[in-house]
């Protein structure tokens, strides 16, 4: 059976575009069968990424009772990561970059040894065949311009860890107006419908 890792990471809650588009993917998902895991990333959220938490995630030793805390939830979000066939990340763009929240995930699930390699050639992921779903929202109009950091830098991140069947879904100019918000959001749910299909 096919199993699906649905991140979210706004921090708007019941206001948030992109965990309505997340939810009426995995309601489609569910009515076909598909076991979803939900992950808050904002109601549930992950350490922000130190000193001391990376040297206890790049093995250091004698670790204090902090330490040994986050490298436990390091290994309990890779093993969910391991666990499911798809990852969605629900990506708003907040000031041209993607949530604090969700970077924090990365953070935690970026190992070396883990979740990539380094070898005489390079980096190599360790994510293997798994594909990647990106949704993200904007307030603007941003997609293929110099100014879109969020879906370069996710398909860059991702492709290090080895997940590199990436498919994005825009949801744009959600604040230019509610007509060019209605058919952003339109547009997002009929790409998540064929996805789903």
């Amino acid at each position: 059976m096919k199993k699906a890792l649905l991140l979210q990471s706004s921090i708007l809650g019941e206001h948030s575009q992109s965990s309505l588009l997340v939810a009426h993917l995995a309601a489609r998902w569910q009515a076909q069968g598909v076991q979803v895991t939900l992950r808050d990333l904002a109601a549930d959220p992950i350490p922000v990424l130190d000193g001391a938490i990376a040297t206890a995630l790049r093995g250091g030793d004698n670790l204090d009772a902090h330490q040994a805390q986050a490298v436990a939830l390091s290994n309990q979000l890779v093993e969910e990561l391991m666990r499911h066939d798809t990852l969605v990340l629900a990506a708003p763009m907040y000031n041209f970059s993607i949530p604090t929240q969700l970077k924090n995930w990365f953070d935690f699930i970026a190992r070396a040894g883990v979740t990539f390699a380094y070898t005489e050639k390079g980096p190599q992921g360790l994510v293997k065949g798994k594909k990647a779903i990106v949704i993200t929202t904007r307030g603007g109009a941003h997609k293929d311009s110099h100014h879109d950091h969020v879906t370069p830098y996710l398909k860059t991140v991702l492709g290090f860890i080895g997940i590199t069947e990436v498919e994005v879904v825009y949801a744009e100019a959600l604040a230019m107006g509610p007509e060019s918000a209605e058919q952003g959001i339109a547009l997002a749910k009929q790409q998540l419908n064929e996805i789903a299909a």
